[in-house]
């Protein structure tokens, strides 16, 4: 299985921020879609991830001004990206690996989707309980 496999379930509706706008357009967008995070893109380019983290730390440091400042000086970047056909299990450990919580799909240098660690963790305990019941069946009826 494949990080396709789970865009295929959840689709590849992305919302994005462009490097130009402001943190507080992030936050606004980040809340209204209750969500952690936005690929910072240039054109088809992701130049970034502009997550609640980045917000949180930046406030912590450098208090409410940064509301006003462009995403470029808070995101991420560059952004840590997985392919669509990167194995589910490659893409668990590329999360926990760089402590981040979500990663843009790439293919051909365009964005096709996102997946965060609740997508992947969610599809792996699915395909798991999935195996567990045809084992039960196979043993049932034998």
């Amino acid at each position: 299985m494949n990080v396709q496999t789970i865009l295929g379930d959840k689709g590849s509706d992305v919302a994005t921020i462009g490097a130009n706008d402001t943190v507080a357009d992030a936050v606004r967008v980040l809340g209204e879609r209750r969500i952690g995070a936005l690929p910072v893109v240039d054109g088809d380019i992701v130049a970034g991830v502009m997550s609640e983290r980045d917000v949180i730390y930046c406030l912590r440091d450098h208090g409410a001004e940064v509301l006003d400042w462009p995403i470029s000086r808070v995101m991420s970047s560059p952004a840590i990206t997985v392919d669509p056909s990167t194995p589910i299990l490659s893409a668990l450990a590329l999360i926990t690996q760089r402590r981040v919580r979500h990663l843009p799909v790439v293919s051909g240098g365009r964005l096709v989707g996102i997946v965060s660690i609740g997508d992947l963790v969610k599809h792996r305990i699915e395909r798991i309980e999935s195996e567990a019941a045809a084992m039960r069946e196979y043993i049932q009826s034998a």
